[in-house]
């Protein structure tokens, strides 16, 4: 390592003598910011409850046909491509807080769009809206938590993102259980409004202050965050300005874990992990579920549960070793559920059509119960490698070079 690249590892602020903050307001700010993946979830998962509903609206000009129901679910990808363009802009140059404060208007102005939606159009437009804030919300929190924690907390807060965004989706998924599509674009506008209003009570990050040459609002940030400002470093002179040049991808050091991370996050959105999120309830209302609702919900809780136990074990098992295993666990589930589709699919007799919490007892559907939890099975287990596969992967990211171009976005 290059004293240069000594000097950019070196943190910003720092205690003396190495000693831990006692502040625990870190938590409540960390919190706030966490609201934005929460509702980044929350909009993911919204469209998988959402969809079977709408295709049975009693208004034609809002039912959902084949493709529309296709663009309701996808379109939300398309807005967070947007927003994760301009939240890179907005994080630089408005400031963390900021960036997350404006990143809640779309996700409350595309709730609302949903909830006073009078035909596809206007669901489309909301779609897109709170995927533009989704975006937003994805780069910025990150961001944010990791600048206002101190050593000590920052691995166990920084994982909190992605757990609140799998919390997110399942209770999208819990709430459409009992709650019709409109009523769930209300509770969606409910996370964001939270984390705008407690935000407003949260202090900028001392780093960004730093760099912007804001001492004074910086300590005062220190003093509220950690209840001490006395004895931190200010940064070094030019420690700002990590700038990058093309040229630098000619080096190994640079171009090899930049394809290596980069190619990472292509194949596991590639995997259909996010076709799964999104339409949920429709696969297993295709696959013949009378619970569709229910298997969505046990799915979700899966992705939670192993979202946390994939947090825990990475350091201890390694990237690279729970890596191959999700792989290999996916590939298994996902051929196990297009067997399911084609044994129930090949003969009526083997329609799963049936209670998953019907008893063991009844022999007439034994055979049928025995499928449905064949297709629930491996669903679960391509949700738990999916699971494991995305926290490594952001994990092995960081391994991308200090002046890589995206190393601050994924690793900041």
């Amino acid at each position: 390592m290059t004293p240069g690249d000594q000097e950019e590892t070196q943190p910003l602020l720092r205690p003396p003598g190495g000693s831990a903050p006692r502040g625990r307001r870190v938590f409540l700010a960390s919190f706030a910011a966490a609201l934005g993946p929460l509702s980044f979830g929350f909009a993911l998962g919204y469209s998988s409850p959402a969809i079977p509903s709408l295709r049975r609206a009693a208004s034609p000009a809002l039912r959902l046909d084949d493709a529309a129901a296709s663009w309701f679910g996808a379109i939300v990808t398309l807005g967070a491509a947007a927003g994760g363009v301009l939240g890179g802009w907005l994080v630089d140059r408005a400031g963390r807080k900021l960036s997350l404060l404006l990143c809640a208007v779309p996700f409350v102005a595309g709730f609302t769009v949903i909830t006073a939606a009078q035909n596809v159009s206007m669901l489309l437009g909301g779609r897109l809206l709170t995927g533009l804030a989704c975006g937003i919300a994805s780069l910025v929190a990150p961001v944010y938590i990791s600048e206002i924690a101190y050593p000590e907390v920052r691995g166990l807060l920084g994982s909190c993102v992605q757990l609140m965004v799998v919390i997110g989706i399942l209770l999208a998924y819990l709430a459409g259980w009992v709650l019709k599509w409109r009523w769930l674009a209300v509770l969606g506008c409910v996370p964001p409004s939270f984390m705008l209003l407690l935000m407003c009570c949260m202090p900028e990050t001392p780093r960004f202050l730093l760099t912007q040459h804001k001492r004074q609002e910086a300590m005062a940030a220190m003093q509220f965050l950690w209840g001490s400002e006395q004895g931190w470093e200010e940064p070094p002179v030019g420690a700002e300005h990590q700038g990058f040049h093309l040229a630098q991808l000619r080096r190994p050091g640079v171009y090899k874990p930049f394809i290596i991370g980069i190619s990472l996050m292509a194949f596991q959105q590639l995997s259909g992990i996010n076709a799964v999120m999104f339409y949920a309830e429709t696969i297993f209302e295709e696959a013949k579920f009378k619970d569709s609702s229910l298997a969505s919900v046990i799915v979700g809780i899966i992705q939670v549960l192993f979202t946390a136990v994939a947090a825990l074990v990475m350091d201890r098992a390694g990237r690279r070793l729970l890596l191959a295993l999700s792989g290999v666990v996916m590939v298994f589930s996902t051929s196990a559920f297009g067997a399911y589709f084609k044994l129930t699919q090949s003969s009526p007799s083997n329609s799963s059509h049936v209670d998953l919490l019907a008893p063991v007892s009844m022999e007439p559907a034994s055979g049928s119960v025995g499928l449905a939890w064949l297709a629930v099975g491996s669903m679960c287990l391509f949700i738990a490698g999916g699971a494991q596969a995305l926290r490594c992967l952001l994990a092995g990211c960081c391994l991308l070079h200090l002046q890589c171009p995206f190393h601050s976005g994924l690793c900041p």
